[in-house]
């Protein structure tokens, strides 16, 4: 029998550790009002602007990526890591320490 993956309650989650989340995953970045601002890893990016991160909803883009931009923070992490929903999904739910 499959497991199925309560996206809804990890990003719940994430959201509510989502200042140290984006501490590990993008260091050096800072809170500008509402939004987390960083450096982006996957692209050649000098001057923090363009890379941010709501801290209410998790939502998140690169303006100057036309693609790269999500609504939760399953979607960052996925991005981050490249790879998809589900795997980002279970990895937060691993470092969150979550019940499965």
């Amino acid at each position: 029998m499959s497991h199925r993956i309560d996206f809804q309650r990890i990003n719940r989650a994430a959201l509510s550790a989502l200042p140290e989340l984006l501490q590990r995953w993008l260091p050096g970045g800072r809170v500008e009002g509402a939004e987390y601002v960083a450096l982006n890893p996957k692209r050649v990016d000098h001057h923090l602007g363009s890379f941010r991160i709501n801290l209410k909803t998790g939502a998140w883009a690169d303006f100057a990526i036309a693609a790269a931009r999500g609504g939760d923070v399953i979607a960052l992490a996925a991005y981050l890591a490249g790879t998809g929903q589900a795997a980002a999904a279970l990895e937060i739910a691993r470092m969150l320490r979550l019940p499965s």
